[in-house]
């Protein structure tokens, strides 16, 4: 079974992560796990001036974060029904990163999926800082659905890649899983100004293809030039419907996440961003 983390703030960016969140697995036997974390409210009210105020608080934002996960299972509920999905909630006193990272290994979580941001949504900046943090430090691939996105069908989908870091198979897997289903197109493109592939690339490359051998596949080799225009050009030309990129060192998204926000790169994120961790579990 499927098991997916979709940390939930109560907003409506948040609500639509988890309806693209059916959506995507509609075909797999699925759990879906809405969990909030509420610590940061407990903590940050001012009225709480002492440990037996503290506790009462706890009790009662407990009780108000339940009655509020019990509303949001209902809707999501009534959406589309589906037999194959299981969806329960959690009401957790801690921090997000903390305790999602918590709930991945308790549960051999596969997959994060999240609102890029969350009731505070600004939006001159596409990815907000819970959603970046949890990319950050969360060991587990991470899917951000951006501000407003309607959900479509994965249909092609791109993986920028420098071909130096060979991707972990339970990743890759749960990519052709969706690949297959939806019968989607795995674009590859490789940005350099040189055609030739070192006996390293070649490996990962052919790991890459035998992972998608069931889907189609397209492999573009770009000259070098800002990374951000090329990929968007990609995206825009081709009608890419999710970027997949690998939260490691030395590669693309290593840039990405030491600028003060993605936006800063300038990086098309109207569509969703799947991020891998590249770990083994």
């Amino acid at each position: 079974m499927r098991v997916i983390i979709i940390p939930t703030d109560f907003s409506e960016n948040a609500f639509n992560a988890l309806r693209c969140a059916q959506q995507y697995f509609k075909y797999e036997k699925s759990k879906f796990i809405l969990v909030h974390t509420y610590a940061d409210e407990v903590y940050e009210n001012k009225e709480v001036l002492s440990r037996d105020i503290l506790e009462e608080y706890k009790a009662v934002k407990h009780k108000e974060t339940e009655a509020s996960l019990a509303l949001v299972l209902e809707r999501a509920m009534g959406l589309e029904p589906n037999p194959r999905h299981e969806v329960e909630s959690l009401a957790i006193f801690g921090t997000l990163v903390d305790e999602v990272n918590s709930l991945v290994n308790s549960e051999n979580a596969d997959l994060v999926i999240m609102g890029s941001q969350g009731k505070t949504a600004n939006r001159n900046i596409t990815y907000g800082s819970n959603t970046l943090q949890v990319v950050k430090y969360v060991k587990c691939p991470v899917l951000g659905i951006p501000l407003g996105y309607n959900y479509e069908r994965p249909e092609r989908i791109l993986f920028p890649s420098e071909l130096l870091i060979p991707y972990k198979n339970r990743e890759l897997k749960l990519i052709s899983c969706m690949a297959k289903s939806f019968r989607s197109e795995l674009h590859l493109l490789y940005i350099s100004n040189f055609d030739r592939l070192s006996l390293r690339q070649e490996d990962v490359k052919s790991g890459w293809e035998y992972s998608f051998r069931e889907s189609e596949q397209t492999y573009t080799r770009h000259d070098e030039g800002d990374i951000a225009q090329i990929i968007n050009e990609h995206i825009s030309s081709n009608k890419i419907d999710m970027v997949v990129l690998v939260n490691s060192k030395h590669t693309y998204m290593e840039t990405l996440l030491h600028t003060s926000t993605i936006d800063t790169v300038g990086l098309n994120t109207k569509i969703p961003f799947l991020i891998l961790q590249n770990l083994s579990r």
